[in-house]
């Protein structure tokens, strides 16, 4: 400690010698010693959860860039498919409540790396199936199978299909109907998804309130801006894994490549996905590993080592109630020492319903959540079938659109988010320029989205499907008009769905119900001659030949799908920019003490009304779209195989926009209502940056009673802040 100059000269003039205070030095080494320590273990734990913000949403994105390969996979429609993805929220939501509470009364880093162990298993646990359930087997006819056996496509007498090759078929049939349990091997996949989604859960609120406990005050809105955006880079990677995945086959290492028969632009072509679930759950685990070496707590900054509260919580509580406060706070640690910390849950709970009541009696917080909660039931149904939709709208493969995705889409969401922020710094934005910003934002973005009605392809011209075998469009009844003269002499099935390409342009589900009578070559390379149905505009009569795959979409959609990647990043961009201000909006709107329990509650709506059914909605909706369903080995109906563009483009992107247009009448509502609320006193307050009006027609307002100042400290709002 220093010494006063007044003493000094008081201990020279008695001609004393004044001892080295050694205790002092040692004082103020231990505290420099003190902070490097605390700015050191903060820095390491920082960088510890940037890390496992990186891998969460790494993993989630891959997810949805696996949708597809999964349906193929498992023979599974786009409705299941919803289900999987939403079990990640149901997960999630089973433990979140006890996380939040009792998780800040226990060792946080060793929670959060037992968290990452858990998430890293369900990971692992989704790429199982792959092992157990056998080779994927897609639909191809044997004569395109590599084989010294020629048999003609056109079965018109069995005879003709030797003995040895038709009973090889029965046995594959056969052995294929004794694994057909493994079909169900899904239900480890959602398994896993829903553990993935229980290891994440303590991740955000328990990482977050550790850095705002121990970092210093005006570093820790710096250090959590470090991890969110880190947390950005992550689905940007877990694309790029999705696309480099895709193009790798199935069951890559486990059979010989030159072997398969389908390229990455066929319809029943699987990419590796498990193999990106072990990268990401390798990831999940390493990320993990530095939260069982910190320590339960970090040496406090000095600034908070004089206050039980955090500045921002010692903001809301008047001087009128510090005293009152203090002897609260008493009485709870004597009752902590007698009976544990039991008695901490009661003015909780006593104080739930009333906070519940007054939350819900604020009509700009009931707006905005009903607003947020169908703004994001459309956004979460659009961005986990997008991938489906490129796909099947404009012919892409799985890798390419994925990587499109990556690359350009996610990039544009962060920029508009960063964007949003910056706005709102720059102007100076008060909570009614906020509420008109976030409008605007969804009001644009869903204009823009309504051009890519216009921005679509057209139906792939598929004999028996979308055109009659003799190149006219109709729009009669499918099944019945996948038979013809032109086949009517061979034996064919209509589930089938092994596609060629006749010379005409036109696609035949079928080499059979194209009605060709030899083949040419193996595997690939296989083509066919003499098919009855393939014929010209100029000669219909004449039989020509067909390669294997589906033929290409028309001219004009590589055109379209360059048009739709520009306005989808401007959609992107536009709509995300509104993302900050709504946040900011939420919060102002509510009095300071119910914010965290207001934060909890509208991450709990989201999640239920919107994270977990928006999904399974969207599926079934895209399902009634499916122009030819693939078939199980022992019957049942697959995975669709072809979708008609048309309908699912104004399925999906009808959707999408009926349900953002209802989200915008709320936040016209939530706009009224500020507006009849908000008093030019307010506004010039507010842009001062002294104060948010929101629904408050007075500051005393804010302070209701010293119950709620009691729920405040007591409430674990730091371990709900979602």
């Amino acid at each position: 400690m220093e010494i006063s100059s007044k003493e000094n000269t008081h201990f020279f003039s008695n001609n004393t010698i004044l001892p080295v205070d050694r205790s002092s030095f040692k004082s103020e080494s231990s505290a420099s010693k003190e902070k490097q320590s605390c700015c050191g273990g903060i820095k390491i734990f920082l960088g510890a959860l940037s890390f496992v913000y990186f891998a969460k949403a790494l993993s989630g994105s891959y997810l949805k860039s696996t949708i597809t390969q999964i349906e193929r996979r498992f023979d599974i429609p786009s409705s299941l498919v919803g289900v999987i993805d939403g079990s990640f929220e149901i997960g999630n939501l089973l433990i979140i409540i006890l996380v939040s509470y009792f998780g800040a009364k226990l060792h946080r880093p060793r929670i959060i790396g037992a968290g990452c162990l858990i998430m890293s298993a369900g990971t692992f646990l989704i790429a199982m199936p792959q092992f157990f359930m056998g080779r994927y087997r897609y639909e191809r006819f044997p004569s395109t199978i590599n084989s010294t056996v020629s048999i003609s496509p056109c079965l018109q007498d069995k005879s003709q299909t030797p003995f040895s090759a038709l009973e090889k078929s029965h046995v594959k049939i056969n052995a294929g109907c004794e694994k057909e349990a493994g079909s169900s091997m899904w239900i480890y996949v959602l398994l896993g998804n829903l553990l993935r989604g229980i290891g994440e859960t303590p991740i955000q609120p328990l990482g977050i309130t550790y850095i705002d406990d121990y970092a210093v005050e005006e570093n820790a809105a710096l250090y959590i801006g470090c991890v969110q955006t880190v947390a950005i880079i992550g689905p940007i990677f877990g694309f790029l894994l999705g696309s480099l995945c895709a193009k790798l086959y199935v069951d890559i290492g486990f059979v010989d490549l030159d072997s398969i028969m389908i390229t990455h632009k066929d319809a029943q072509w699987v990419g590796a996905w498990w193999l990106g679930y072990l990268i990401a759950g390798a990831i999940s685990v390493l990320a993990g590993i530095p939260f069982w070496f910190l320590p339960k707590h970090l040496p406090k900054p000095e600034s908070r080592k004089d206050s039980s509260t955090s500045s921002e919580q010692s903001k809301f509580i008047t001087e009128d109630n510090k005293e009152q406060h203090k002897s609260y706070q008493q009485q709870v640690k004597i009752a902590e020492m007698a009976k544990g910390k039991s008695l901490e849950f009661f003015p909780s709970l006593l104080n739930f319903l009333p906070s519940l009541k007054n939350l819900f009696g604020n009509p700009v917080y009931i707006l905005y959540l009903c607003a947020s909660i169908i703004q994001f039931n459309s956004l979460i149904g659009m961005v986990t079938y997008k991938p489906k939709y490129i796909e099947q709208q404009y012919g892409q493969t799985s890798s390419k659109t994925n990587f499109v995705i990556g690359l350009i889409n996610i990039p544009a969401v962060a920029f508009g988010i960063f964007s949003g922020g910056l706005i709102m710094k720059k102007f100076r934005i008060n909570v009614l320029g906020a509420a008109k910003l976030s409008l605007g934002s969804s009001f644009f973005g869903y204009l823009l989205l309504l051009s890519l009605f216009a921005m679509g392809c057209e139906n792939s011209e598929v004999a028996g499907l979308t055109v009659s075998y003799h190149g006219t469009k109709w729009t009669t009844d499918y099944e019945q008009a996948l038979f013809s003269e032109c086949n009517s002499g061979c034996l064919c099935s209509k589930n089938d769905w092994d596609p060629i390409c006749g010379e005409n342009g036109v696609t035949y589900i079928s080499a059979c119900l194209a009605g060709c009578q030899a083949s040419n070559g193996s595997g690939k390379n296989t083509v066919f001659f003499n098919c009855s149905c393939v014929g010209t505009l100029e000669s219909p009569s004449r039989r020509s030949s067909a390669v294997v795959g589906p033929c290409q979409k028309g001219n004009e959609c590589p055109k379209m799908f360059l048009y739709f990647l520009v306005v989808s990043v401007i959609t992107s961009y536009t709509l995300s920019v509104g993302g900050t201000p709504g946040y900011i909006l939420l919060l102002r709107c509510i009095k300071p003490h119910l914010k965290s329990f207001a934060l909890g509650i509208y991450t709990l709506a989201i999640r239920v009304l919107a994270g977990i059914p928006a999904p399974v909605y969207f599926g079934v909706a895209i399902d009634t779209t499916c122009l030819k369903w693939g078939s199980k080995r022992c019957g049942g109906r697959g995975a669709c195989r072809l979708y008609d563009s048309s309908a699912l483009r104004y399925v999906y992107l009808g959707l999408t926009l009926v349900l953002g247009t209802v989200s915008i009448f709320f936040s016209v509502a939530v706009l009224w209502v500020l507006r009849k609320r908000f008093s030019p006193q307010d506004e010039t307050l507010s842009a001062n940056g002294e104060r948010g009006a929101c629904g408050t027609k007075s500051r005393k307002d804010n302070f209701v009673n010293s119950d709620h100042l009691i729920q405040t400290t007591y409430w674990p709002e730091k371990e709900t802040r979602l």
